[in-house]
Formats: structure tokens, sequence, C-alpha cells
């Protein structure tokens, strides 16, 4: 399931004025996206969840999975596919606990360590980066660079999402650096027109995997 997705767009609707996360999960949808990932660090349970259960209507209707990130709580409350923690949110661990088997889990990392100890604690896949600068979110790390990408690849067996700084000159890249998919957000939830941005990452990523740069 998780080595089929081509692009993870992440809702932010700081970066698109007069959008909601749901109007930005439906545009990014309808260019392709096949993972939508919730994020929503100050907004409350109770006002995110009709969101969240919208969103996770459209993506079942587009045959998508839908992430929530770090609320493990309002991902059980809205039947989402999974929740995604950072190094700095609820352990791993107690997450995959609390989510059951049945649900995906995605652990943020920034290296080699955090990539065996999220794959050692249940994870299902793992984040990676900030790959190149990004403006978006301030890890606290810098750019981790294809390098240290594809020294994770060969030693994590899961499914890595690269994030930090992807756009879409640099996409095929990550693949071809060993990432299954680039999860995006500044480049697609920013663009004039969501739904054209993620049709040309889609594009642009279907095109690396078929000529062999990456997992498919």
């Amino acid at each position: 399931m998780l080595e089929t997705v081509h692009l993870c767009v992440i809702t932010d609707p700081a970066l698109a004025p007069g959008r909601d996360h749901v109007a930005i999960a439906g545009a990014a949808l309808a260019g392709g996206a096949d993972m939508i990932q919730l994020r929503d660090k100050t907004g409350s349970v109770r006002d995110l969840l009709p969101q969240a259960r919208a969103i996770r209507a459209l993506c079942r209707a587009h045959g998508a999975l839908f992430i929530v990130n770090d609320r493990v709580d309002l991902a059980l409350a809205a039947d989402a596919d999974g929740a995604h923690v950072g190094q700095e949110d609820l352990p791993a661990s107690s997450a995959r606990r609390l989510l059951g088997p049945r649900r995906l889990l995605g652990v943020s990392t920034h290296g080699r360590a955090q990539a065996e100890a999220a794959s050692e604690a249940g994870a299902d896949y793992i984040g990676f980066g900030p790959l190149f600068a990004t403006g978006t979110k301030d890890t606290g790390y810098a750019p981790r660079g294809l390098d240290l990408l594809r020294e994770i690849r060969r030693a994590v067996p899961l499914p890595i999402l690269a994030i930090g700084g992807i756009t879409l000159g640099n996409a095929a890249a990550a693949i071809g650096a060993g990432a299954t998919a680039p999860a995006v957000i500044s480049a697609i939830v920013a663009a004039p027109d969501i739904a054209a941005a993620a049709a040309a990452f889609r594009e642009r990523v279907a095109a690396a995997k078929a000529r062999g740069r990456g997992p498919a």
C-alpha cells in the first residue's frame, strides 16, 4: 500500500489564504495526491474533527490514504488511516499501542539512529528530512541531503517519505536516492492552482519511478 504512494500533500491553511484543510485536501486529491496528511498544531480536536472526517471521506472516494499529524486522538476519532508523530511528539511505541495494528504509523526522522529506532518501535513508514533547505517548518536540523537518504534507504526496510524543501525540480532526485515518495507542503499548498501543482509532482515522481530511479 505505502510502497505505491507517489505523492503526500501536507495541509497548511496558513499557506493558502481562504482555504481550509478540506479545500486544500480536495484540490490536492483532484491533482493526483494519493496521501493526505492533516497537520494543525494549534487547532482544537473539537474544531478539527469535522474537517478530518470530511478529508477522510474525500480520501476514500479517491482511493487515497489519510494521515493525521501528531494528534493520535484526532486520527482515532476521525477514523483516519493512521497518524504521524515527530521526535518531540508522543513516542512511537506509545502511538503504536494506541493506534493498534490496523492503522498506519509514520514517524519523522532526521538520521539513521532515529530511523532504525522508528522501525523497531513499529512504524509502518518514516518521514526523513529536512532533505533540502526549507522555510516551512523549523526542525532544528540542517538539511540532511541525498547521501544520508541513501544510507537510510540501505539501513531501513520501510517506505520513506522525503520532506523538507521538496520542489518540482528536486523531487526526482529524492526518488533516485531512495525515497518512496515526496511529502510536499509549500510547493503545492502555496501554489495558485493546488490541483495543477499536485498533478505536476505526481507526473514527475511517476516518471522517475518508471525510469527505475527509486522504489516502485
